[in-house]
């Protein structure tokens, strides 16, 4: 009954899809120019955005369309979908006071505010929403569905700091224009002083969004944050500084294949990495301040990475997990469509990548990987025929473990007909190929729970992580058991205690009784 109770309640989430995208057609969409064309293109086109707004506004029609309005006004009014890094002021970009950089522990963009680099200035407000803006919208684009993380740095800033009307634009960015897009939002170290700003702040936020409210010291920021993504004066160990240009980004980089890599340091292979190194920012319009390394293969890697058209059953894809859903893009499908998941035991340390060519033109390919010490892809740089399809098997390496913060990045980029795919024509067109001509995707990963207990339990007492919706642990559920079972080893041991006690009492007696036995017998000779 519950599996059909699930279905219902699915094809409700349907009806009012289609109900919201009807209702906007007919009711919002009657000026031609009231919003952009390519906004409402995107809504009749794209279910998960309309689902988004519905979700954020409890599955109300009638507030999610008035949600939509607002936001498809304010795109409009920005410019949001023209809105590129030359429309903003350069010394915006150079102040380094916002900034996406690293993730917090479950996985999530961090989106820093340095506040005691923002000054009020009314001439600029507008310049410095449309760069929040620049920002929101570039990461919406990159990870589509995957909410950010805002944090605060209070760190040195006073009044003179607080901008009522720029705070209040940043919460209405997540809580009309981007909807499900805020995971929670950060407030480290804040002044004393601050409080009462901060209890107007809490007004403007709507029941959804006051619940994601954190505030936190130096000492608990790392409850959210790894040190790894924690800068040096918040305890952390990130040596990241920020630097324009260009933007920071994600540091992708070339994996290893399986044979391992071949890293020269000849001086012309070093300038070789340098032009590898400003076609990644090309192609993102920005680059880490760590140059990705120029990898070379030996023959038998390159030999091994060719493709084989008649042997995709090669036992190289045996154990990888098969995707499940596709992502359409222009010159290729990528499965799966948003992440690959793996886990602890060895059947799930091995995933599949499935391009599909849709062009009518060879495609050139490459996948790169923020954690290249931890992944073998093969093939990791190639070509893929019209109409073909292509396995890419990744898998971990060694002893390492995947992590939420892990992302890979699937490039594309259609090749002239009879143009060589080899090693060296492929670097040449990678150098040599227009960015914009350039189609990418990005992949998170997800991490499966190890179902598989690492404890053995006394008898009398269950397995504290077992049970739970669908298999998962019950954090409620799991603390009663662990309590329960401490209360029954207590007791065990208490009665153990009690049985000792009377073996010491019993053993006394004895004793004592042999004493004045002894005793008597000597005074009776």
């Amino acid at each position: 009954m519950a599996e059909v109770g699930q279905l219902e309640s699915e094809q409700d989430i349907e009806k009012k899809i289609e109900e919201t995208k009807q209702k906007f057609k007919n009711e919002y969409v009657q000026e031609s120019d009231k919003y952009d064309s390519r906004d409402v293109d995107r809504l009749q086109k794209d279910d998960a955005l309309v689902e988004a707004y519905l979700t954020w506004r409890q599955y109300s029609v009638d507030d999610a369309l008035k949600m939509i309005d607002d936001s498809f006004l304010w795109r409009k009014e920005f410019g949001l979908n023209d809105l590129t890094e030359s429309s903003i002021p350069k010394w915006m970009f150079e102040t380094g006071a916002v900034f996406l950089h690293g993730y917090d522990k479950e996985g999530n963009k961090l989106f820093w505010f340095k506040v005691k680099l923002h000054t009020k200035d009314a001439k600029t407000i507008m310049d410095k929403k449309k760069y929040v803006a620049f920002w929101l919208e570039r990461y919406a684009k990159r990870e589509p569905g995957m909410p950010l993380t805002v944090v605060f740095d209070m760190a040195d800033s006073g009044i003179s700091n607080i901008d009522m009307d720029f705070v209040k634009y940043i919460i209405n960015c997540f809580k009309v224009y981007y909807p499900k897009f805020l995971s929670k939002m950060i407030i480290v170290d804040m002044p004393w002083i601050m409080n009462a700003a901060w209890k107007i702040v809490k007004t403007w936020l709507g029941p959804e969004a006051i619940s994601k409210l954190k505030f936190a010291s130096k000492n608990e920021i790392q409850t959210f944050i790894d040190p790894e993504y924690l800068p040096l004066h918040m305890g952390g160990m990130d040596p990241f500084k920020y630097s324009y240009p260009p933007l920071p980004d994600d540091d992708f980089q070339t994996p290893t294949c399986e044979n391992g890599p071949i890293v020269s340091e000849d001086d012309n292979e070093s300038k070789e990495g340098e032009s590898e190194g400003k076609e990644l920012e090309s192609s993102f319009s920005s680059e880490v301040a760590v140059k990705p390394k120029k990898v070379y293969f030996s023959e038998e890697s390159l030999s091994s990475l060719k493709l084989d058209d008649n042997d995709k059953g090669d036992c190289r894809t045996k154990g990888a997990r098969k995707p499940l859903t596709t992502f359409k893009g222009p010159l290729l499908n990528v499965s799966p469509a948003e992440e690959l998941s793996f886990g602890t035991k060895e059947s799930e340390r091995k995933c599949l990548i499935i391009l599909d060519n849709v062009s009518k033109n060879q495609v050139a390919f490459k996948v790169r990987t923020t954690a290249p010490e931890k992944y073998r892809v093969k093939p990791s740089n190639s070509s893929c025929e019209p109409g073909a399809s292509v396995d890419i098997v990744v898998s971990l390496h060694g002893g390492y473990q995947a992590s939420l913060q892990d992302r890979f990045l699937v490039m594309a980029a259609e090749m002239e007909q009879n143009a060589g795919a080899g090693s060296p024509e492929l670097a040449q067109f990678w150098k040599d190929v227009p960015k914009t001509k350039i189609m990418d995707h990005r992949l998170r990963c997800h991490v499966l729970e190890s179902t598989k207990p690492i404890l053995s339990y006394p008898s009398g007492c269950d397995n504290p992580v077992e049970g739970g919706a669908n298999g998962h642990p019950d954090l409620h559920t799991t603390l009663m058991r662990v309590m329960v079972c401490n209360a029954r080893l207590e007791q065990k041991l208490d009665q153990c205690m009690w049985v000792q006690q009377v073996l010491i009492g019993l053993v006394l007696v004895v004793m004592m009784f042999s004493f004045l036995t002894l005793y008597h017998l000597s005074g009776a000779s």
